[in-house]
């Protein structure tokens, strides 16, 4: 009879992993070291200055989905298929489902505990709190669930942990797109609305919203309210939410436990 769902078998194989993150030097420099290094960019800007805030923030906010999670997930992934220790896995009592949620939980962890430790950081650089925690903390949850999926999705055209720095690209350069949209809006406004539609603008957009109270791609100084920043915030979250359902639909179909041939 197969058994259920284990939380505490997920959790003991989660506490491996993150054992394994922090020995592989190169992970664990993407999931802790790398993701707060745009904290930085505060200081080449005017102490205060909310643009240069949304700037480093919103950075801080791509880098913590793509690395700790996105890249970290897919080459964890990659490596144990290879060396066949999923496929062993399997055939005993580890149910699909927790290897799935293991292997991730780690970068999760990193990427969500960053996500709320540059609230306090920002305050070194007389940054103002976010006008809408709860919307910049379901932005970050939205984000690891989507990064997460788009991780397993790349993992099954990616023949080896090598390979996912080419395979990566793609995913990298979609999510980078964002910062572009405010640029493009007056000289284009057909390519602005096509990047906006991307899971890097949407991002962009709900930081910028939840946290600064920005009203559109190119405002500099808070105009939203609390109540305000909700229905700001409806379009990119709508956007996050369909990528996260289609990474989820691609991954569940493309799922592979074995070594490509």
């Amino acid at each position: 009879m197969t058994s259920a769902f284990s939380l505490k078998r997920t959790l003991n194989l989660a506490r491996w992993n993150a054992v394994l993150l922090t020995r592989n030097r190169l992970a664990f420099v993407y999931a802790v070291v790398l993701p707060v290094l745009p904290i930085l960019i505060m200081l080449a800007g005017e102490r205060g200055d909310p643009a240069v805030g949304a700037t480093s923030i919103t950075t801080v906010f791509l880098v913590v989905g793509l690395f700790p999670v996105y890249y970290n997930v897919l080459s964890q992934f990659v490596s144990r298929r290879d060396e066949l220790v999923l496929k062993r896995m399997r055939t005993g009592e580890t149910r699909d489902a927790e290897m799935i949620v293991s292997i991730a939980l780690p970068g999760i962890v990193s990427a969500l505990v960053i996500s709320a430790v540059v609230v306090p950081l920002s305050q070194l650089f007389e940054q103002p709190l976010p006008v809408n925690p709860v919307l910049y903390a379901a932005a970050a949850v939205l984000a690891v669930i989507m990064f997460t999926a788009f991780a397993y999705w790349t993992a099954a055209w990616t023949r080896s942990a090598e390979a996912a720095q080419l395979t990566s690209m793609p995913i990298i350069l979609l999510a980078s797109l964002g910062p572009l949209g405010a640029s493009l809006a007056d000289s284009n406004e057909t390519l602005a609305r096509i990047i906006d539609a991307t899971p890097g603008a949407a991002m962009n957009e709900l930081v910028r919203v939840g946290w600064f109270g920005f009203d559109g791609a190119e405002a500099t100084e808070k105009t939203l309210s609390f109540a305000e920043t909700w229905s700001a915030a409806g379009p990119p979250l709508i956007v996050m939410a369909a990528w996260t359902i289609a990474a989820c639909s691609l991954a569940s179909r493309s799922m592979r436990w074995e070594p490509r041939s």
